[in-house]
């Protein structure tokens, strides 16, 4: 078998665009201001909407 080149992985990747590979999970940490413990939020999201996310739920 030949070796795949990178350039064609790149292409492949173009044409799985709506697969899975394209969301995150983000944890985020939200602390209880009565108790003081943390509690975890974890949502699947696309990969260009992480910074979107931080900055709205801060």
């Amino acid at each position: 078998m030949a070796k795949v080149s990178k350039n064609a992985r790149v292409a492949q990747r173009a044409a799985n665009a709506g697969s899975g590979r394209d969301f995150v999970k983000v944890v985020q940490s939200i602390k209880n201001p009565d108790t003081g413990k943390y509690s975890y939020k974890e949502v699947m999201i696309h990969k260009d909407k992480v910074k979107e996310f931080f900055a709205n739920n801060k």
